[in-house]
């Protein structure tokens, strides 16, 4: 089985390749974004698959960011790349309709819709819990590079991150306070 940090290395050639070191991303590039997001897990301490999974979250696109560096029929390149439990993260991420979805996922049993089959079903609570960790370290990293998304967006997804917070770690939660809390 690879060490995690050969997983690292992988997926780093890999955007490398797909140039996402050079595709446009709030704040920088997409490839710089991505690195952030998976520094800020491991220092939340999160385990190294939903680390990884942070580090490729955009592969597929997302619900608020089109940029697919990697087509949906291509997943077996990821999932090589990174493993398979990381794969499946970055696929759970990526398929999410935020607005079916957002709304009730904080309710144990609530229906999460994949937006890109249209299948609705109800992922455990570690799915949920990892889903909102990988947001909160997406929305965060974000915020802190972009003071015009944090003025625009902020307060709102403080709101939503403090609905969110049990599935949320203590350290995730207190920089999702720390950075998205308006300024007085």
């Amino acid at each position: 089985m690879p060490r995690s940090a050969d997983r690292v290395s992988a997926a780093l050639r890999l955007l490398e390749e797909l140039g996402a070191s050079t595709a446009d991303h709030p704040g920088g590039t997409l490839g710089a974004h991505l690195q952030r997001v998976r520094e800020q897990l491991e220092r939340w301490d999160a385990r190294p698959a939903l680390q990884l999974a942070g580090l490729c979250h955009a592969f597929y696109g997302t619900d608020g960011f089109a940029t697919a560096p990697l087509p949906l029929g291509q997943r077996s390149r990821l999932a090589e790349a990174i493993g398979a439990e990381a794969e499946s993260l970055v696929y759970f991420y990526a398929s999410c309709d935020r607005g079916a979805s957002y709304p009730t996922l904080a309710d144990a049993g609530s229906p999460f819709r994949d937006r890109f089959t249209g299948a609705r079903f109800v992922p455990t609570l570690r799915r949920r819990s990892d889903f909102v960790e990988l947001t909160a370290a997406n929305e965060v990293d974000i915020a802190r590079v972009d003071g015009d998304f944090r003025a625009r967006w902020g307060a709102d997804l403080l709101s939503m991150f403090t609905r969110l917070r049990p599935l949320l770690s203590p350290p995730a939660w207190q920089d999702c306070v720390t950075v998205l809390a308006p300024s007085p």
